[in-house]
């Protein structure tokens, strides 16, 4: 759960530069910060008491049960079977996440009962999975198929129970259920440089970061460039700085280790050229921003030449959230 501290004035600090020496523009914008709003459970249900039943494992030729109209569909989280919050998984490795829940209502579940990706990363989640038979009062193990993500850094999703018409049920006041991996190179060599560890419970977002890969790149199309390509190489070393800034509160070039984006490439395994944009803000704004801020920045016009290079072939793009403030990073490379 985030919990959120409001002040009377909220101050969006924003930096961004394309190489190691030069010194950060800082610009200061007084707003009010927004309320943040929450979805409220779709059903409203009463309290009953429950007991703790283990749930029999589904049959597929059981027919769909007897549920009243005006039954409740209500849940509790009991434990995570495997994968605690915040466990270590290597990169690229497949695992099966299992929450033990409580049925706390009075609808039977069944295969029309599903678990669904919610939010946040999704970690190659199916799209549904079909909950096993499970009376009120019994508990269920519910499991799912994942993949950790190919880049190191920490993943945060969400995942909802739906009922047969699609809507969402309440889970003990809220209505998700949660997955949170650190997700580590345990093949990274030891020698030579080493990229520096984040020391704080920063989140990435994939989605972001393909966000702004899509706006730079409807960038260039505008101006007859062809697209920038990722690199993975160059987007484990933007992930780190990003959560490097996220973790100290930094917003320039240089990493708290005194990294420079040339040697945090090299320490990937990337050898070639390398530039870079970096911005960071409280709240966070969108990737289109992000990219409309470095294109029309006018204190360092080598952010928009960053976007529109001819030199540099491919990007790596990192986005690290701690704290209420947003991190981008994007790292600009030729081999």
């Amino acid at each position: 759960m985030f919990k959120k501290f409001f002040l009377p004035f909220l101050f969006l600090i924003s930096l961004s530069a394309c190489n190691n020496a030069e010194q950060p523009a800082v610009t200061e914008t007084a707003t009010i910060m927004p309320t943040e709003t929450k979805a409220l459970p779709t059903n409203t249900p009463k309290s009953i008491s429950t007991e703790t039943i283990t749930a029999s494992s589904p049959t597929a030729t059981l027919p769909p049960p007897d549920n009243a109209t005006d039954c409740i569909n209500m849940a509790k989280f009991i434990g995570d079977v495997t994968i605690p919050d915040n466990a270590e998984l290597n990169i690229g490795t497949a695992f099966t996440k299992i929450w033990r829940v409580e049925n706390t209502g009075t609808c039977t579940w069944w295969s029309g009962y599903t678990l669904s990706h919610y939010a946040e990363e999704s970690l190659s989640a199916p799209e549904f999975t079909p909950l096993p038979y499970t009376a009120p009062k019994e508990t269920v193990d519910i499991a799912v198929e994942l993949i950790s993500p190919s880049i190191p850094g920490l993943y945060r999703c969400y995942f909802v129970i739906k009922n047969p018409e699609g809507l969402i049920m309440e889970i003990e006041g809220d209505s998700r259920l949660w997955l949170i991996i650190n997700a580590v190179d345990s093949s990274s060599s030891d020698g030579g440089d080493t990229l520096p560890t984040a020391s704080c419970a920063y989140t990435t977002n994939t989605t972001r970061q393909d966000a702004v890969l899509a706006a730079i790149n409807a960038y260039r199309a505008e101006n007859g460039l062809p697209p920038y390509t990722i690199n993975q190489q160059l987007a484990q070393s933007a992930l780190v700085h990003a959560a490097d800034m996220a973790c100290n509160q930094i917003f320039y070039h240089d990493g708290s280790d005194g990294s420079t984006p040339t040697t945090r490439a090299a320490a990937a395994g990337y050898t070639g050229n390398v530039s870079e944009n970096v911005y960071g803000s409280y709240p966070p704004i969108t990737p289109e921003q992000v990219t409309a801020w470095w294109k029309l920045d006018q204190t360092d016009p080598r952010h928009n030449t960053n976007l529109l290079s001819t030199l540099y072939t491919e990007v790596g793009i990192g986005y690290a959230f701690f704290n209420d403030y947003g991190y981008y990073v994007v790292d600009f490379g030729v081999p």
